[in-house]
Order: C-alpha cells, then sequence, then structure tokens
C-alpha cells in the first residue's frame, strides 16, 4: 500500500500558484484553487513538456509548448492536440505539509 508522502508546505503556494514536484520519479504538479490543492502529472499527455512551466488561470493550466489545456482538478484533457488525461494523486493537508498518495 502507497503512503502519502510529503511534497511541500502550504508556505510553498499562495493562492492561483502551481509547482512542479519530482516523487518516485514522477513529475507531479500541485496547484492551490482558492485553499485547496490538488495534484496531476506535470508532464503533458501530448509530448511530455512539463505543465508547471506553462500558465495557470483558475482551475485550468496550458501547456507551454503546443498550448494544450488540462483541468487541474481533475486532469481532464480540454483542448488539444492533448487527447489523454493527466493522472490525477490524492491530496491531504497535515499541519502545514502538502501530502499525496503517489499511487
Amino acid at each position: 500500500m502507497t503512503e502519502f508522502v510529503r511534497i511541500a508546505s502550504v508556505r510553498d503556494l499562495s493562492e492561483e500558484m502551481m509547482i512542479g514536484v519530482k516523487v518516485d520519479k514522477k513529475d507531479i504538479l500541485i496547484a492551490n484553487l482558492d485553499g485547496k490543492f490538488f495534484a496531476i502529472g506535470d508532464r503533458c499527455t501530448h509530448q511530455g513538456c512539463l505543465l508547471s512551466k506553462g500558465n495557470l488561470e483558475k482551475d485550468k493550466v496550458t501547456c507551454s509548448c503546443h498550448f494544450s489545456v488540462f483541468d487541474v482538478k481533475t486532469g481532464k484533457a480540454i483542448r488539444s492536440p492533448a487527447l489523454k488525461p493527466e493522472p490525477t494523486y490524492e491530496v491531504k493537508i497535515q499541519g502545514l505539509d502538502i501530502l499525496i498518495k503517489p499511487g
């Protein structure tokens, strides 16, 4: 069974901000949307660019390489060229720590 892993502090992400982290060789994007934290894959399913280098607007992240758009809450690809969704990860806040279950 996979345990939760600390990946950041809530102090690392102000509202409407995202960062990329690496956990167990997986690139994961963490976003703070109105004080709630979400985690999805950080590699665009189109050609593998880092989504954390893109633009976050409300609950959508736009890839800086080819402008695919993903829903940060669900991982769903909502604008091509990407067609496959991003994996999502369970997030838990413990004190000031952001924890995820990397699966």
